[in-house]
């Protein structure tokens, strides 16, 4: 293949002493800039009976901290034309804002106060708002959606209890609802310290003085304790299966399989293969089920960035004639063909400029590049990670991605939950 040009994702890299590590991505085109705070904590630091800690803590971060009041953070970026939010995944959870570049301290000042002063400011009324709100954004997400409980019971499924993986990101209600403020200030004291985060900045600015505003606004946070190893219990032997009956119309079929983490070279490769699989409407398993036979209504496969260790899916909504047992037979042709022969070129070249391509648009914008780089470090600690990537989807060859299918997508190692339609009862 024609080798492409490798994204501008050039930057400095600093480390405070308190352990905060910084990332700096100069590009002026534009007078903005974005950062990027990501703390090395996801679901995955919690533990049974105390889920959905990160997630809560998410929302309990824009509730105001020492010197910034309730919901102010949302309203002093706005009221610069800046955006903000946050979002939590099973291994971290990030802060980012987009401002005008010369707002730049604004930006550090409000990630700084909520990182050293968050405690003084919370308050019980505080805790049990958000609570509610966390266990209201469950139901209409996960408990009252279609198909909402589905994802959860395969985890359940394919990893064992205490396994990091096998509980929700958001969380179950119970322990939502038990969380007190002796809870968020050991969670917070342990995984909100500098030293286990990650700031970004891409935007125009100077990286020297970046990186002294840095030092002006997190230099003084106190270093805390490394957070806790975790462990990762084997997924057991055997194939596991469940049957959940929903208020849905069509069948859907969920399938889950243990991968490589990502970072390593058959994570890449089961990327690949699920673009193969499933990438887009000329993709292998749309053209087969959705098109030619006209079993699925729609089909998609996955392989998402996880620390510990990959989880490959396929989901598939069956059609209204189609019985799910049909369509899983259907699923496992194809992927028993992947374990039996390479995909033809055509197919990997298709999966490869697709993949490409999303690559460089996420690279493309400022909040990208900072999240980007971001993830490496928090990751790898290797900001350059991110712009090799690239490389390690384009030196895969057609066997490669044959051998992920072969070593990872058993069915002595899966599980399986059909979410049918709920049946009328007398």
């Amino acid at each position: 293949m024609p080798s492409e040009p490798r994204p501008q994702l050039h930057c400095e890299r600093h480390t405070l002493s308190n352990g905060l590590r910084v990332v700096v991505h100069r590009d002026p085109a534009l007078p903005l800039v974005a950062l990027d705070l990501w703390y090395h904590v996801g679901s995955k630091d919690e533990r049974p009976g105390r889920t959905g800690f990160a997630h809560l803590f998410e929302h309990m971060l824009f509730q105001g901290s020492a010197h910034v009041g309730a919901n102010d953070h949302f309203r002093l970026v706005q009221q610069v034309g800046g955006v903000a939010n946050g979002s939590t995944w099973y291994d971290r959870t990030n802060y980012y804002e987009t401002l005008p570049a010369h707002h730049l301290d604004l930006g550090l000042w409000l990630e700084s106060d909520r990182m050293g002063y968050l405690l003084p400011a919370m308050t019980e009324q505080k805790l049990a708002t958000q609570r509610e709100v966390v266990i209201n954004e469950r139901r209409q997400r996960v408990d009252n959606r279609p198909y909402g409980l589905a994802m959860e019971r395969l985890h359940e499924l394919l990893y064992p209890e205490g396994h990091p993986y096998h509980w929700p990101v958001i969380g179950y209600p119970e322990d939502i609802a038990a969380a007190d403020l002796d809870d968020v200030a050991r969670f917070f004291s342990t995984y909100y310290p500098p030293n286990n985060a990650v700031l970004a900045l891409a935007g125009d600015l100077s990286p020297d003085l970046a990186l002294e505003r840095v030092e002006l606004w997190f230099g003084s946070i106190p270093r805390g304790p490394e957070p806790p190893p975790v462990s990762t219990p084997p997924a057991p032997d055997g194939e596991r299966r469940q049957v959940l009956e929903d208020t849905v119309e069509l069948p859907r079929v969920y399938l889950g399989y243990p991968a490589p983490r990502y970072g390593e070279s058959g994570w890449y490769a089961g990327d690949l293969l699920a673009t193969v699989l499933a990438g887009g409407k000329s993709s292998v398993l749309y053209e087969d089920l959705v098109h030619r036979r006209q079993l699925a209504q729609e089909v998609g496969c996955y392989l998402f960035p996880t620390e510990l260790t990959g989880t490959f899916y396929v989901v598939a909504t069956a059609r209204p004639e189609t019985s799910p047992a049909e369509l899983l037979a259907a699923i496992d042709e194809h992927l028993d063909r992947g374990a039996a022969e390479a995909p033809a070129e055509a197919h990997l070249e298709r999966a490869h400029n697709t993949m490409l391509t999303a690559f460089y648009q996420e690279a493309e914008r400022l909040e990208g590049r900072a999240d980007l780089l971001a993830r490496a470090t928090t990751f790898f600690d290797d900001p350059g990670h991110a712009a090799t990537e690239p490389d390690r989807y384009r030196e895969l060859t057609a066997e490669d991605l044959r051998r992920f299918a072969e070593r990872w997508c058993r069915r002595d190692r899966r599980a399986v939950v059909t979410v049918v339609p709920r049946r009328e009862r007398g």
